[in-house]
């Protein structure tokens, strides 16, 4: 489903995870919303684990679109507290992180994500996700790699 912008109407949309590189990202938003107007909307992803196999038990109540809703929840609170910016909006979607953001951001005026998420191979300064984003999001991409001073 993507998700367009009304004419004239503004929007970024921030990739989140719980990492600290997503939660800088919401910052960024934060400090960008001004220039910007319209909305935020904060997308976070899930799936299935893979790594697993496909005859893994996985717990029958387990629900990752709830733990997903949490982990965004979480990173809202700690980085807003209650003065969350106006017009943000959250969204959980399940499918692969780079896919999600692409097509969340697709009619939005800009992308933001961090450096680095929850994945492996920390030493690298972009992760596979934000490389993927960069190279083929139909808007401009800001890639945090701090916090906005």
């Amino acid at each position: 489903m993507t998700t367009e912008s009304a004419p004239g109407a503004h929007r970024i949309v921030v990739g989140v995870d719980g990492s600290e590189s997503s939660k800088s990202a919401l910052r960024w938003a934060a400090r960008l919303h001004p220039l910007f107007g319209g909305a935020i909307e904060a997308v976070i992803a899930w799936e299935y684990p893979t790594s697993y196999g496909w005859g893994a038990a996985l717990p029958c109540d387990w629900r990752p679109d709830l733990d997903a809703a949490k982990a965004l929840e979480s990173a809202l609170d700690e980085v807003f507290g209650t003065e969350r910016p106006p017009a943000l909006t959250c969204t959980v979607r399940e499918g692969r992180a780079n896919y999600v953001l692409l097509e969340a951001a697709d009619g939005a005026d800009l992308l933001i994500v961090g450096s680095r998420g929850h994945g492996g191979f920390t030493g690298l300064l972009l992760g596979s996700v934000s490389a993927t984003c960069t190279e083929h999001a139909k808007c401009a991409v800001l890639v945090a790699h701090g916090n906005p001073r």
